[in-house]
């Protein structure tokens, strides 16, 4: 759990491994950026179903599941609050509602202590699954874009990479065989 939380390494080393192990997926690059995409989406909402979110979502606009799962990692125990916070503001500001001026409601602790769905949906559900819908679709396409011209980048450096490779060993193999002029 506390790697999780706080990786062994670092943060960078992390992000490191979460693209490359998304780069050398084996899809289409749309179906993995769709994946990705559909997985940022998913981080938005509140309740804990990210993964069913993910891959219901991918499966509907061709992406890659595992890529879907990858991306689910947006929401993490750090992101969350950030995350579910501006769901929450965007949702009241789309329902019109604006927060009391005294902050939230005084029974907030104890309807959270009870967990009553009932009472919950109201004041905090509703405006956080309303307000993910815009920021999960805005991030999502930026996810979208941005895995997509990484995958196609990768791959063409990749693929020059192993044409390079190719024309030395085609070329050292010649060479060994060439028969000198008598």
């Amino acid at each position: 759990m506390r790697t999780y939380l706080w990786p062994r390494r670092s943060f960078s080393r992390s992000l490191l491994y979460f693209s490359k192990r998304i780069l050398r997926l084996k899809a289409t690059p749309h179906a993995v950026a769709a994946g990705v995409a559909a997985g940022v989406f998913a981080s938005f909402f509140p309740l804990g179903s990210h993964f069913i979110i993910a891959f219901v979502i991918s499966w509907l606009i061709a992406g890659n599941l595992v890529a879907a799962a990858l991306g689910t990692a947006v929401g993490n125990p750090l992101t969350f609050p950030l995350l579910w916070g501006a769901s929450w503001e965007v949702g009241k500001l789309i329902l019109h509602e604006r927060l009391p001026v005294h902050g939230p409601p005084a029974h907030l602790g104890d309807m959270l202590h009870n967990l009553s769905f009932a009472q919950l949906w109201g004041p905090i559900l509703k405006p956080m699954m309303i307000g993910a819908v815009p920021l999960g679709l805005i991030f999502g396409l930026l996810f979208y874009g941005v895995t997509r011209w990484g995958m196609t980048a990768f791959r063409e450096q990749r693929r020059k990479r192993l044409a390079e490779k190719a024309g030395k060993a085609g070329r050292a193999g010649q060479a060994g065989r060439e028969v000198p002029a008598e």
